[in-house]
C-alpha cells in the first residue's frame, strides 16, 4: 500500500519494506516458485503505485487479477495479517481500484489493436518466426509500401502487399534487391496461420493510443490497465511479442523526463521469460537498450518470472529493486539458479542468503530496493502485505459492465475499417478488370467491324462481279441481238433483191419475149408468112428470155 509517501511491499525484521517512488522509475524484478506468491505481491505493488497516482500495466495471464476492480472481503486470517502488520493504524481499507479491461480479440476487454505498420517488420518477423531472408524480404516489402504512400493497417493489407510485390517481383527485385516467390509464399503462410491465432483482431484500427494508459481516476488514483491473457498465454510467440511491442510504444511514444519524484507508469511484464526465449542476438540488443534507456522516460518495467536466469544479464543488471520468493533447488541446475539468484542481492550478515531461499513461506520473499543515493539496499527477509482489492476473478456480466463503463469505450469499442492498401489494390483490381473489359469490348467491337467491313468489302465484291456479269451478259444479248438484226437485215436485203431481181428479170424476159417476137415475126414474115411469123415470133420470144436471163440472172 501507498504509505507515508512510499510503496509499502512489507514488513522485516529490520522495520517496513518499501520502494522509494522516485527509485522505482529503476525496475524490478518479482522472482519465484509457482505457489510462493507472486501473484499477491504483484497486486500489493499494482494497488500501491495506483494509490500514488501511477498508471499501471499489466498482463492477467491466470485470470486472477481482475477482482481490482473490488474490494477485498474480510476474513479471519486477513484480520490476522492486518494485526501482524499493524495496516489499521495506516488506514488499511478495503477497496476497489480503477482499472480499465484489454483484450487483444476483444472478448473480455476493450479491444487492443495496433496497425501492422506500427508493429514494424522486425516485431512482426519474430512473430510469424520468419528466417533472415524472409524477414529482409518482408523488410522490403514495407520500405515499397511506404515508398509508394499505402498505408498497411491490418493483415489483409499486408497479404494484398505480398501478392502485389510477388506479381511485379522482376521489377521490385531490380530496385530493392531479390526477392523470391516461395519466400513471399513462406511469409503469405505465416500470416494465414496467425490469423487463425487470431491475429486479424489485434491488427487494425482504432490503433491503441499509448497515452490512454496514462490516466487517473477522480481521486487522483492511477488506472491499472489489465491485458486479458489466458488465451493469449497459449501463443507464448504471440503474447511476448506483443508485450514487447506495447514496451516499444512507450518507449517511442514518452518524451525524456529526466529523475521524476514518481513513474509517470509502472509497467509489469508477466511470465517474462517467453520474451527471450529463442530471441535472436539483434533483438535482445533492443530490449536491452529499450529497457536501459526507458527510465529516462519516467516508465519503470518490472519483470514477473520463476527465476532470475530466465532473465539476460545485459537486463537483469538494469533491475534495481528486487523481491525474490522462495526457489526450490531438486536438480543441479536448479542449484545453479539458487547460487545465482543468492549472489544477485547485497549480502546481510545476519543470514544466509542462498539457504533462506529455499526455506522462504508463501508470501515471504527476499527483498531489495534502492535507497537514496541510487545504492541497493541489503536483502532483507520481509512477509509481503495482503491486498486491499478482491482476489480472484470476477463474474462475466460484472467485467462486461465494467468494459461498458470504461471513459474509453467508444473510442475502441466498434472496429473501424479505413481505406488502406488493401481497398487501393481492391480498387487497382477493379479499374484494371474494367480497363481489361473495355478493351476486350473494343476489341470485339473492332473486330465486329472489320468482319463487318470484310463482309461489306465481299458483298461490294460479289455486287461487282455480279454487275460485270451482268454487263457482259448484256453485251452478249446485245451483240447477238446486233448479230440477229444483221442476219434479218441480210435476209431481208437479200429477199428484196431476189425480189427486184425477179421482178426485173420477169420484165426483161416479158419485154425479151415481145421484142423476140417482134422481130421473129418480122423474121418469120418475110420468110414463110403468117406460119413463119408465128415461129418465128415464139422463137424470138424464147431466145429472147434466154439472152435476158443470163444477164439479170434468170
Amino acid at each position: 500500500m501507498f504509505y507515508d509517501g512510499k510503496i509499502w511491499i512489507g514488513r522485516s525484521e529490520g522495520g517496513s519494506a518499501y520502494i522509494l517512488p522516485k527509485m522505482a522509475n529503476r525496475h524490478g524484478l518479482i522472482a519465484g516458485a509457482t505457489g510462493t506468491g507472486k501473484t499477491v505481491t504483484l497486486k500489493v505493488l499494482a494497488e500501491s503505485f495506483s494509490d500514488a497516482g501511477v498508471p499501471v500495466f499489466l498482463a492477467d495471464v491466470k485470470g486472477d487479477l481482475a477482482g481490482m476492480c473490488r474490494p477485498g472481503a474480510d476474513s479471519a486470517d486477513m484480520q490476522k495479517r492486518i494485526g501482524q502488520f499493524g495496516l489499521a493504524a495506516a488506514g488499511f481499507a478495503y477497496r476497489a481500484y480503477p482499472v480499465c479491461f484489454w483484450d487483444i480479440f476483444g472478448e473480455k476487454g476493450l479491444p487492443l489493436r495496433t496497425t501492422i505498420t506500427e508493429m514494424g517488420p522486425t516485431l512482426l518477423a519474430r512473430l510469424l518466426e520468419l528466417t533472415d531472408t524472409q524477414s529482409d524480404i518482408l523488410s522490403i516489402v514495407f520500405q515499397i509500401a511506404d515508398d509508394e504512400g499505402l498505408l498497411l493497417l491490418d493483415l489483409k493489407d499486408l497479404r494484398a502487399m505480398l501478392n502485389y510485390v510477388g506479381e511485379n517481383n522482376k521489377e521490385y527485385s531490380a530496385r530493392y534487391g531479390n526477392m523470391s516467390k516461395a519466400s513471399i509464399n513462406s511469409i503469405q503462410r505465416g500470416l494465414a496461420a496467425l490469423e487463425g491465432q487470431g491475429g486479424d483482431r489485434f491488427f487494425g484500427e482504432p490503433a491503441l493510443d499509448i497515452l490512454d494508459w496514462f490516466r487517473t481516476d477522480t481521486s487522483g488514483r492511477g488506472v491499472i490497465n489489465i491485458l486479458h491473457s489466458e488465451s493469449l498465454i497459449s501463443n507464448p510467440m504471440m503474447y511476448s511479442t506483443f508485450m514487447l511491442w506495447m514496451l516499444s510504444e512507450l518507449f517511442e511514444v514518452m518524451p525524456e523526463a529526466g529523475d521524476c519524484e514518481r513513474p509517470k507508469m509502472v509497467f509489469f511484464f508477466d511470465e517474462a521469460h517467453l520474451l527471450f526465449d529463442g530471441a535472436p542476438k539483434a533483438l535482445l540488443q533492443k530490449i536491452e537498450q529499450v529497457v536501459k534507456l526507458i527510465r529516462s522516460k519516467g516508465v519503470g518495467v518490472y519483470f514477473i518470472t520463476q527465476s532470475p536466469k530466465d532473465i539476460p544479464d545485459g537486463v537483469l543488471g538494469q533491475l534495481g529493486n528486487k523481491i525474490q520468493h522462495a526457489l526450490h533447488a531438486y536438480t543441479p541446475a536448479d542449484q545453479k539458479a539458487l547460487k545465482a539468484a543468492a549472489d544477485s542481492f547485497r549480502i546481510n550478515p545476519a543470514f544466509d542468503t542462498k539457504e533462506a531461499l529455499t526455506q522462504l513461506g508463501i508470501g515471504e520473499a527476499l527483498v531489495s530496493f534502492l535507497r537514496e543515493d541510487g545504492t541497493p539496499s541489503v536483502v532483507q527477509q520481509a512477509k509481503i502485505l495482503p491486498p486491499q482489492s478482491q482476489m480472484g476473478p470476477i463474474a462475466d456480466g460484472d467485467r462486461q459492465a465494467e468494459i461498458r463503463n470504461c471513459p474509453l469505450y467508444a473510442r475502441y469499442g466498434a472496429a473501424v475499417d479505413r481505406d488502406s492498401a488493401y481497398e487501393f489494390f481492391q480498387r487497382k483490381m477493379k479499374q484494371e478488370a474494367q480497363e481489361a473489359q473495355e478493351q476486350a469490348e473494343q476489341a470485339q467491337r473492332e473486330k465486329e467491324e472489320a468482319q463487318k467491313a470484310k463482309e461489306a468489302e465481299k458483298e461490294t465484291q460479289r455486287q461487282a462481279k455480279a454487275a460485270a456479269a451482268e454487263a457482259q451478259r448484256l453485251e452478249r444479248e446485245k451483240a447477238r441481238e446486233a448479230e440477229r438484226k444483221a442476219k434479218e437485215e441480210a435476209r431481208e436485203k437479200a429477199a428484196t433483191e431476189r425480189a427486184r431481181k425477179q421482178a426485173v428479170s420477169s420484165v426483161a424476159k416479158s419485154a425479151a419475149g415481145t421484142i423476140g417476137r417482134e422481130v421473129g415475126n418480122e423474121i418469120g414474115k418475110s420468110i414463110g408468112g403468117s406460119f413463119g411469123k408465128k415461129l418465128g415470133g415464139n422463137l424470138g420470144a424464147s431466145i429472147g428470155r434466154g439472152i435476158l436471163g443470163t444477164l439479170f440472172g434468170k
